[in-house]
């Protein structure tokens, strides 16, 4: 009985880690070493281990004889849980140290890490890794593995070798670090960093390019973002001298990525000194709403819209990544920022990620917040939950789930945009939808919408929105012109 229970956990993992609910697996030969990469969220179930039957476990990758698995684990739990790795061991070294069997039999050494939490990411090596809760409550796991396989391969994987491509797509720069200017503006009287990288209005996108010395793109698309949805920034077009967007003084934001209401989407107010007024510098939008209501200033709302996400706010900033390498297996995880100088030069260096515009141009984007929570804390940003309610202005981003290895965000060849910079679609707000081939030997390399709409009308391919929980998989991934210091 107990080795139909251990047989049985590892059909669960089988079944979890090869559905594609949101985002695939992928498998990929190295020799005697296997590549594994997928992202899935799992629901617990009563832990099989002798002694904890009142407790829950969500097994990622189950015990094998002669495997050993290694690689780096990103998580997010619906409740404190804590990462048990499992290490073979005989039976005569179990005495002393805590162990995990379901049959007395095969014993493994039970490493505890990451002891209630509620996500995370760290590195791991070991015969077995899975998420635990001492609590007799299913929980449910969004978690994303980047790792290998060594020595003796699973059966599951075995087989599901036998169904993967293994040709491989190697683009040059296929990822490379950008610098991009940072801004120094106010929230509720504290210093915020941010980046402006797209406007609605081609006149303030050119005023504010010159300014900078690194360009706004155009993209109109914007205009059509839902009024009541959008963040406001405070830009003063008299009083003191500054760096504010309109030479005077800070911008003003009210919101920050800690609110649930923030959105990267910001709608310009003007904020104007009357004449005869003593201009004095205010950093909160309660001081220009009091100002406003006391007829010292006036506030004029605009039809410019501007994509200027948050670096640094007053309770946190966005990540920087630990580990700078960039390659086509990591740039997606982790983070999206390498460096962050806001004391002296005052930029921002993000990954610039390569991939296709609609008919086939090579387009570079950077990604600088998501939702739902699971797929933003895996690429290291922010959870923006307002950026789902955004999808009616948003972009096609297509994204490869099997085929062709490549450096995709799930492993496998790069992205397709649906418009591009000077596209009157364009938005810097992406909807993923997932492409997935039917026989994944047979992938070849798409490059454009057409070659996505051939092969979809030949059966050969299913295109359908990536989701979690039923909500569409939303990323402020704003195109980028590379500048020639770059190229």
């Amino acid at each position: 009985m107990n080795r139909l229970l251990v047989a049985a956990i590892v059909a669960a993992v089988a079944g979890v880690i090869f559905s594609i609910p949101l985002l695939s697996d992928h498998l990929a030969s190295a020799g005697t070493v296997k590549k594994i990469q997928f992202t899935q969220t799992l629901t617990s179930s009563e832990d099989p281990g002798l002694g904890h039957s009142n407790e829950q476990l969500a097994m990622i990758l189950a015990p094998n004889n002669g495997t050993l698995y290694d690689g780096i684990l990103t998580y997010t739990a619906s409740e404190p849980v804590e990462i048990v790795v499992l290490h073979k061991i005989d039976k005569s070294d179990s005495k002393g140290q805590p162990v995990w069997t379901v049959d007395n039999s095969t014993i493994y050494a039970r490493t505890i890490l990451n002891s209630g939490s509620t996500g995370g990411t760290l590195d791991f090596a070991g015969s077995a890794i899975g998420i635990h809760s001492t609590n007799s409550s299913q929980f449910t796991a969004t978690i994303s593995v980047d790792g290998w396989i060594r020595g003796a391969m699973p059966e599951l994987f075995q087989n599901a070798t036998k169904m993967i491509s293994v040709n491989n797509l190697k683009l040059s720069r296929a990822e490379i670090p950008v610098k991009i200017p940072l801004h120094e503006g106010f929230y509720n009287g504290k210093q915020v960093y941010y980046i402006i990288t797209d406007s609605s209005n081609s006149d303030a996108a050119n005023q504010i390019s010159s300014k900078q010395n690194w360009k706004v793109e155009v993209a109109p698309l914007l205009a059509k973002s839902p009024q009541k949805l959008l963040s406001k920034v405070y830009v003063f077009t008299n009083g003191i001298s500054g760096n504010g967007t309109e030479g005077y003084q800070n911008d003003v934001f009210s919101d920050t990525p800690s609110n649930k209401n923030y959105t990267p989407i910001n709608v310009v107010v003007h904020v104007k000194w009357g004449v005869g007024r003593t201009a004095q510098v205010l950093n909160s939008t309660q001081d220009i709403l009091a100002a406003n209501a006391t007829g010292k200033l006036t506030l004029s709302a605009t039809d410019t819209i501007m994509n200027m996400p948050q670096i640094i706010w007053p309770d946190g900033q966005l990540s920087v990544r630990n580990n700078m390498e960039l390659s086509d297996q990591t740039s997606y995880i982790g983070g999206q920022i390498l460096d962050i100088d806001n004391a002296i030069h005052k930029y921002v260096t993000f990954v610039a990620h390569r991939g296709w515009g609609p008919d086939g141009k090579t387009i570079y984007y950077i990604v600088t917040s998501g939702t739902p929570e699971g797929p933003a804390k895996m690429m290291g940003l922010m959870n923006t939950p307002a950026l789902a309610l955004f999808s009616s202005t948003a972009r096609d981003l297509y994204h490869f789930s099997n085929g062709i290895s490549g450096g995709g965000p799930f492993g496998f060849q790069e992205g397709i945009s649906g418009s591009q910079l000077g596209d009157s679609s364009y938005s810097p707000i992406c909807k993923i939808s997932l492409v997935t081939w039917g026989d994944s030997k047979s992938a070849t390399l798409l490059e454009n919408i057409d070659d996505i709409n051939f092969e979809k009308s030949q059966g050969r391919i299913t295109v359908q929105p990536a989701l979690v929980y039923s909500n569409n998989y939303i990323i402020d991934c704003p195109i980028i012109e590379i500048p020639k210091s770059n190229s």
